[in-house]
């Protein structure tokens, strides 16, 4: 339990919370939201039990929780008699952001869906007063932006971590099988020379040296290769700084054997230079050739 670090994310509706534990989750911790109060303390019991894989824990408390939200002073009052240390990261708003971001997303209050907006902000305030003075820390989210609020979790709990830290994905492709689903950049390299037209290659993939060096030889490769690897040097710092976690740029040829195989092993190569983190994956590499690559 002493190596066990438990934040209780807790605040008013719309004031961020939902953003916050995203947040937290990408700093490694096990989020479980609207979680009835009475349970904090088993639930710690049970992360203790997993032999240190779990250290940091985030649990998002608030009036969702109806009559179970009542019993919050005494469960703390539990945890902190079982030694269990915790703190609690309280989020709030002016009344006057908090009812236009209801309006905005079209929500209706948990405390009373029938009532209005401001009267239920203004109840919820008051039956909060009590936690908020327990809170080890408070962002006030009036003025933030999502990326501003993520930089305010990250200073608070991102100790010892990189900063901005980008997973890249260079995924290899065929267009004949369809689109990859999760990919942000889609790039089409069926103008380069194709290795499937001569006879040797044709059964070979883009992982094999006799295939790359064809395929690399090209003045259209390496022209290709150098504009591309000056759009990813601009483009990168630009999603790390809207706050991009992951990027998955999916490489297409006509079957994805050949072309997308060499042109995603070399772009993974270069951007991993550039000491980002990157995972190269081949999704039809290992599919019967039939017809055309």
């Amino acid at each position: 339990m002493s190596d066990l670090q438990l934040v209780i994310v807790t605040g008013l509706s719309g004031a961020g919370k939902t953003q916050a534990v995203r947040c937290l989750e990408d700093l490694g911790f096990f989020c479980v939201d609207n979680l009835p109060p009475t349970l904090i303390p088993k639930f710690a019991e049970l992360v203790s039990q997993s032999g240190g894989k779990i250290k940091k824990i985030a649990l998002v408390i608030d009036i969702r929780g109806g009559e179970f939200f009542d019993s919050v002073p005494e469960i703390l009052e539990q945890l902190s008699r079982e030694g269990i240390k915790y703190e609690i990261l309280f989020l709030e708003a002016s009344d006057e952001t908090l009812v236009r971001r209801f309006k905005e997303l079209r929500r209706r209050h948990p405390l009373n869906p029938e009532g209005s907006v401001l009267e239920c902000i203004r109840e919820e305030r008051k039956r909060l007063e009590e936690l908020r003075g327990k809170a080890n820390k408070i962002i006030d989210t009036t003025d933030l932006s999502p990326q501003q609020l993520k930089e305010e979790i990250f200073n608070l709990y991102g100790e010892g971590q990189e900063k901005n830290v980008i997973t890249i994905t260079v995924m290899s492709f065929g267009f004949k099988y369809g689109l990859p689903l999760d990919a942000d950049l889609v790039i089409d390299v069926r103008f380069l020379p194709n290795p499937y037209y001569i006879k040797e290659m044709r059964n070979l993939t883009g992982n094999d040296p006799l295939v790359t060096k064809y395929v690399m030889d090209s003045e259209v490769t390496q022209g290709f290769l150098a504009k591309f690897n000056d759009l990813m040097t601009f483009l990168l710092p630009h999603y790390i700084k809207e706050g991009k976690t992951s990027l998955v740029i999916a490489i297409g040829c006509t079957g994805g054997q050949h072309r997308s195989v060499v042109l995603a092993n070399e772009i993974g190569k270069k951007l991993a230079e550039l000491n980002y983190r990157v995972k190269v994956k081949h999704r039809d590499e290992k599919r019967v050739l039939g017809g055309r690559e």
